[in-house]
């Protein structure tokens, strides 16, 4: 990991040579912001550093030369986000040049009178590592690797879209009137309800219920899959499942506080590890014990799975037919997708897709952005 404190310094002193008033305490704000954001890009490292560190529009002109001249040619600082199937841009871990080099090429050599000796400090970058492995396959990856990922995948929170509540609140231009509030109030006056007192429904995230695949086709996917339903876990509501040949709710082993030890349960709650798969057998048992019961009513449902299924496909068609009346969406997670070849020619993933409302792929750090998009859709696309 780099040093974010040396990073914010040996940037502020840049500015400072290029003229720009850049005091302790922004150096110590952009450090703070470099911790909290961790940007992944040179974009959101630019954005960070303006936040905190400019204070006047006629500063951008001259921060984006510094900013360029010390991360390099690779600062893209006029382009946008990419889409997804963009290349994805990373820097380096650290600049070659110096804060010598980048005032040197930013004032011309004239910031610090003639003799005095350069301060030539390397630049380390605010990105990890962790960017090289965020656009490889969780199945390339090696059991150390996929744990330098976990530490990254357990900051993922999954918003699902809200719902509305039963409950209420004040709200001073709400849309319906409060009579009860309004009455009361009218004690005040002699009987007379002068000021109507309103109100408006108040909003629940709905929610999120996953099952995920953990038969021997999805065995690469396996523990970088069981990573992400700690994370979902982490999410209000959330519901975790695991099937192959049997369903398995894994939710008590994953109350646990340490993601480790809550791995470790889950693993050995599911008695089905790498086993075949009876996709239309455990929706069935999941749509008879918790989705009739109300777990999937107006729930965001999503199951983590490549299409293998050694039941019927009707069956399966049945099943999921019964989950999307029930359901407010359902997302199909299926790694296999993210290959440009890949055509949904499995028997049970073309008896799934017409109930889906979306499938991604999530077979990488960076792919885990669709699937969080998908998840907090408002709307059906079905």
């Amino acid at each position: 990991m780099p040093d974010l404190p040396e990073l914010a310094a040996s940037f502020s002193a840049a500015l400072h040579d290029a003229g720009i008033a850049v005091g302790p305490d922004r150096t110590r704000s952009f450090a703070r912001a470099l911790t909290l954001l961790a940007p992944a890009t040179t974009r959101e490292l630019r954005h960070c550093a303006l936040a905190t560190l400019v204070s006047d529009r006629e500063q951008i002109e001259p921060f984006d030369v510094v900013f360029r001249a010390v991360f390099g040619a690779r600062a893209d600082i006029g382009q946008q986000r990419g889409q997804p199937g963009d290349p994805p841009r990373s820097y380096p871990d650290t600049v070659v040049g110096t804060v010598h080099d980048a005032r040197k090429a930013t004032t011309g050599g004239s910031g610090r009178e003639d003799g005095t000796p350069s301060r030539e400090a390397p630049v380390p970058l605010a990105a990890s590592p962790l960017d090289r492995l965020a656009t490889r396959d969780f199945a390339a990856l090696s059991a150390e690797e996929l744990g330098r990922l976990s530490e990254v995948m357990r900051t993922l929170v999954l918003r699902t879209p809200t719902r509305p509540s039963r409950r209420r609140r004040t709200a001073l231009h709400g849309e319906h009137i409060d009579v009860r509030r309004t009455l009361a109030a009218s004690r005040r006056t002699g009987g007379h309800p002068l000021r109507l007192r309103r109100f408006e429904p108040r909003t629940r995230p709905r929610d999120l219920v996953v099952l995920c695949d953990i038969s021997g086709s999805m065995e690469p996917y396996a523990r970088a899959m069981l990573q992400l339903l700690y994370c979902a876990h982490r999410a209000a509501h959330a519901e975790v499942f695991t099937f192959a040949t049997r369903l398995t709710r894994l939710t008590p082993a994953l109350r646990r506080a340490g993601p480790h030890d809550a791995l470790a349960r889950a693993g050995r709650a599911a008695p089905d590890w790498s086993g075949g798969t009876r996709i239309a057998d455990c929706l069935a048992e999941f749509n008879e014990r918790y989705g009739r019961r109300g777990m999937a009513h107006g729930a965001v449902v999503v199951i983590i799975s490549d299409g293998w299924d050694t039941g019927a496909p009707a069956l399966l068609a049945t099943q999921m037919t019964r989950l999307s009346r029930v359901a407010h969406r359902v997302v199909w997670v299926n790694p296999r997708t993210a290959s440009p070849r890949y055509r949904p020619l499995v028997a049970g993933m073309a008896a799934a897709l017409p109930y889906c409302d979306a499938v991604v792929s999530a077979h990488s750090l960076e792919a885990l952005d669709d699937f969080t998009a998908a998840l907090s859709a408002p709307g059906r696309r079905r």
